[in-house]
């Protein structure tokens, strides 16, 4: 009978105990989010108005680089060393090395290795296409990417040689999420 009485008694942890328990869960949920934080995604708010209407000013995307190889159509963000702007840039890709894209300026057209790109997603304007400082077409080589922003005439990107190709090396990540705002949560369509 005594052994099966010790065996009802618990062991109840005294406050001290308890407090230390918790903390400990806090520090190892801390170093955890931490970590998938540093190595696997990122956040990176939409500054300007150059995705349009995909993205808006203010938007609070997650971005992750594990694994990426850049595709056409992916949205991104990247480091722009050679234009002076510290904040990351959000554009979609158009094309990728060994690929040659040119564009009609007068009629919207962007083709990329003579396919002309179906691209519902761009605010399209009743005047021309923002001209570009960039000849067509243009072959883009190894390593590098080729982006535009989807308001064609409100995005300063590859057209532009302050932009210009982008090395692969500079992407922070393809967006995989909206976290904000809550009524656009989800992934981009």
């Amino acid at each position: 009978m005594n052994t099966r009485r010790s065996e009802q008694i618990e062991h109840r942890n005294t406050p001290v105990e308890t407090v230390f328990e918790w903390l400990e869960l806090f520090v190892i949920s801390f170093a955890f989010v931490l970590m998938f934080i540093t190595f696997i995604v990122r956040h990176s708010p939409v500054i300007g108005p150059s995705m349009n209407p995909t993205l808006t000013q203010g938007d609070i995307l997650l971005v992750s680089h594990l694994g990426y190889q850049p595709e056409n159509g992916d949205v991104i963000v990247f480091q722009s060393p050679g234009n002076g702007l510290s904040e990351p840039l959000v554009k979609r890709i158009i094309a990728t090395g060994g690929q040659t894209v040119d564009i009609d300026f007068n009629t919207w057209t962007v083709t990329v290795d003579g396919e002309v790109l179906d691209e519902p997603y761009i605010n399209r304007e009743d005047k021309r296409m923002l001209q570009s400082t960039t000849s067509f077409p243009l072959d883009v080589p190894e390593g590098y990417i080729f982006v535009m922003g989807d308001n064609r005439n409100h995005s300063k990107d590859s057209r532009d040689m302050t932009i210009g190709l982008v090395d692969e090396r500079y992407i922070i990540g393809h967006v995989i999420f909206r976290l904000y705002p809550f009524d656009s949560f989800g992934t981009l369509s």
